[in-house]
C-alpha cells in the first residue's frame, strides 16, 4: 500500500489507522513510524470519532444508503453493489463533507494544519 500512496502524493501524506489489533501491533507501528513521512500512531487519534474519521461515520452513510436502496442477495452481491456505488461517488461529496472539510482544524495532533 504505501508505494501505491507515495506514487499518488509522494512524500505528502499523513498516514493514520484505527485501533484495530493488527493496526496496534508493535511492528505494524514501528513499520509505519520508520517508513511514512507523518505517522499518527494509534494511541494518539481517537478510534471512534466522527469527527476525525469521516469515512467512517459520514461517507459510508451516504454509500450504505445507496447500497442498501435495492436488495442483497448474497455476500458476493453486496461486494458487487460496494464497488459499483463506490466508483459512482463523486468527489464533490466527499469533499462538501463538513466532517471532512473541518478535520485538520479539530485534530489537535496537527494544529490545524494538513
Amino acid at each position: 500500500m504505501l508505494p501505491a500512496v507515495r506514487s499518488l502524493s509522494g512524500d505528502f501524506f499523513t498516514f493514520q489507522q484505527d485501533s484495530a489489533p493488527a493496526h496496534r501491533a508493535r511492528e505494524t507501528v514501528a513499520l509505519l513510524s520508520a517508513e511514512t513521512p507523518d505517522f499518527i500512531s494509534p494511541q494518539d487519534w481517537p478510534p471512534n470519532s466522527p469527527d476525525l474519521n469521516p469515512v467512517d461515520y459520514s461517507i459510508w452513510g451516504i454509500l450504505q444508503e445507496r447500497v442498501y436502496r435495492s436488495q442483497i442477495r448474497d455476500v458476493d452481491h453486496l461486494k458487487e453493489r460496494l464497488i459499483e456505488e463506490w466508483r459512482r461517488f463523486d468527489q464533490n461529496i466527499i469533499d462538501s463533507e463538513p466532517v471532512a472539510r473541518s478535520t485538520a482544524q479539530m485534530c489537535p495532533y496537527k494544529r490545524g494544519t494538513l
